[in-house]
């Protein structure tokens, strides 16, 4: 079965300690949590503070998202803010692998995200190094946009390279994600789905949940 990631980003906001709950509830396996900084995306949506305190509500995984520049400048407050994978740009990164040693050493596992516009052969030399590549399935920064369709052959793609290599590296899509495109995505080798408005926006959450997780 897949990994479910729901995005919190779609969350009510009002309400976090009851949308923590919901998930905790649910077969959700990862919390998703998307970090804007302005910069690197054209929006801002929360920090380490904010992580803090739905860590305190929750009992799973966190799979913290930075969308933003400078990310070793504040790893050491994700990770004390409570994130168990912590996910940096290829785009936003001069020395990569400096970043990823970094996080390992703060003793998270460390993923990395390309933009829809980036080659997956862009990873080759670093996925001996990591445990997680985040596939945008959009453009980064707000949530609600359509999957992009060629993101099914990046990943096939990177499956192919993955398992060439021998290795064991998530493939995490971002973007889009609904009940009805869940099948092909996983068909074509991912095996995180992060879904927002599709959990979120739900009549029935914990459903939609039960649905994605069963896609596979």
């Amino acid at each position: 079965m897949p990994i479910i990631a729901p995005s919190l980003l779609a969350a009510d906001f009002l309400n976090l300690q009851s949308e923590c709950t919901m998930l905790n509830e649910s077969e959700a396996d990862w919390y998703h949590l998307d970090v804007m900084d302005g910069r690197f995306v054209p929006n801002i949506s929360f920090g380490p503070m904010v992580i803090e305190f739905m860590r305190k509500a929750s009992t799973k995984t966190f799979d913290v998202h930075l969308m933003i520049l400078e990310p070793e400048k504040y790893a050491e407050q994700f990770k004390n803010a409570g994130a168990d994978i912590l996910t940096v740009h290829i785009e936003a990164c001069t020395h990569l692998h400096r970043n990823i040693q970094q996080i390992r050493s703060l003793g998270m596992r460390p993923g990395v995200a390309i933009n829809p516009h980036t080659p997956v052969s862009a990873l080759s030399d670093i996925l001996h190094d990591i445990d997680l590549v985040c596939l945008m399935s959009v453009n980064p920064g707000f949530g609600g946009q359509k999957f992009i369709p060629f993101t099914l052959e990046k990943i096939k793609q990177l499956r192919k390279m993955i398992d060439e290599k021998g290795l064991q590296v998530h493939i995490e899509i971002d973007g889009g994600v609904t009940v009805e495109n869940a099948p092909s995505i996983l068909a074509a080798g991912a095996d995180v789905l992060v879904a927002g408005n599709t959990v979120f926006k739900s009549a029935d959450p914990i459903g939609t949940i039960a649905q994605l997780k069963r896609c596979g």
